[in-house]
């Protein structure tokens, strides 16, 4: 089983991830890490503040392939970061989607308008962020976005809205 975590920033796509590999032991990989490496390696010219869409069409062919290397292998694997494109299913064929579920995480406007404190709050509460520039206008304006898209590719979407309570069961 692969399961995809995707969501604009500060959404707690690393948190669920975590959360699910402490209730399924299922491996995770962070896309931001892999980002990093190649990054720190020297093996592309991006940066850390290139534009979401270059580091997706870079990021997303390689992490589409490890995808489809453990599902052939039959391992679960948690895939987690916001670089998997609302399309991602156009990518694969029927007998690998069969072993994909995928989470993009959406917080509605009154959830960022009541709980922005506390969003924050825990935005490093699995990994450190360093210079945190999240702004309310830049998350209404991110998760929005992210929302229009899940529903114009028809892509399935985990809306928070009321309170911030995910449970995946597989």
């Amino acid at each position: 089983m692969i399961i995809l975590i995707s969501g604009a920033s500060h959404t707690g796509k690393t948190a669920l991830a975590q959360k699910l590999l402490e209730k399924y032991s299922f491996p995770y990989l962070s896309i931001d890490h892999l980002k990093m490496g190649l990054i720190r390696s020297g093996n592309t010219e991006l940066t850390p503040l290139s534009d979401d869409r270059a580091l997706t069409e870079y990021l997303w062919p390689i992490v589409r392939e490890i995808i489809k290397t453990a599902i052939e292998n039959r391992q679960n694997l948690i895939v987690e970061g916001c670089y998997i494109p609302v399309t991602w299913q156009k990518d694969f064929d029927k007998e690998y989607i069969d072993s994909i579920k995928s989470y993009f995480l959406v917080m509605s406007e009154s959830y960022i308008r009541k709980h922005f404190d506390n969003i924050k709050k825990f935005a490093s509460v699995i990994e450190n962020r360093l210079d945190d520039d999240c702004t309310i206008e830049g998350l209404l304006q991110d998760n929005m976005q992210l929302l229009e898209l899940c529903k114009k590719h028809n892509t399935d979407y985990v809306l928070i809205d009321d309170e911030y309570k995910i449970d995946i069961e597989l």
